[in-house]
């Protein structure tokens, strides 16, 4: 799988705001990640980088350009369709885990498992995360028991769970400490070796120091 591009975007561009308080945040920016490639975008507080993997993984969208995600064209498919393309193109990982507390580390990592349009062996796939992972006790509980790394870990698995091509992490080792931060930069360094390409926002030198390449996003594109 590598040397295929996991996501291609290409004239981005992205406004706030009405009238005078208007603000282009992101004006014509491009980005290529292969899979098998592991990019660290970088920039100042309020630059737009959480913005720019809102567009690419198809959480919002761009008033101008195109995006590719896997081989697909994301730009102008209506609504219904790119939920669809989310679920089997794309992998989320957030700062703030974003857990379903009522689950359990299990349940939260096999939910993408159970959608529709699931792929083939998914579950089967979840499961062989939690046990490669060492998460089986934290599979057992609910995220409320669990420390931040633990949270993040599952959080990791379930954004691998369909086999995605693009894994999106937007701060992921924020909200954890150095030891925990370090395991799950480690784990997205192995999924971007597994071949899928990894796209992650972050202002830790040592998230950067994992990356193949670092870019920076400045006055509305990308650098480097």
């Amino acid at each position: 799988m590598e040397g295929t591009l996991g996501v291609r975007a290409r004239g981005l561009v992205k406004d706030y705001g009405q009238g005078r308080a208007r603000r282009r945040v992101l004006d014509g920016a491009a980005l290529d990640v292969a899979r098998g490639e592991l990019v660290a975008v970088v920039g100042r507080s309020g630059s737009g980088k959480s913005t720019l993997l809102h567009l690419i993984g198809a959480l919002d969208r761009p008033q101008a350009g195109s995006i590719e995600v896997g081989g697909e064209r994301l730009d102008g498919r209506p609504e219904r369709e790119l939920t669809r393309l989310r679920r089997v193109l794309i992998g989320f990982i957030f700062q703030s885990f974003h857990l379903v507390p009522e689950l359990t580390g299990e349940e939260n990592v096999l939910l993408p498992a159970r959608l529709p349009g699931a792929p083939a062996g998914a579950l089967h796939r979840g499961r062989d995360l939690i046990r490669r992972l060492g998460l089986a006790d934290a599979a057992a509980r609910a995220p409320r028991e669990l420390s931040g790394g633990e949270q993040q870990r599952l959080a990791v698995a379930r954004a691998l769970v369909c086999d995605p091509p693009l894994l999106l992490a937007d701060e992921p080792t924020g909200n954890l400490d150095a030891e925990s931060g370090e395991l799950v930069l480690a784990l997205l360094r192995t999924a971007a070796d597994a071949g899928h390409a990894v796209v992650l926002v972050t202002h830790e030198a040592a998230a950067t120091a994992t990356a193949d390449r670092v870019v920076r996003l400045r006055e509305g594109r990308l650098e480097g």
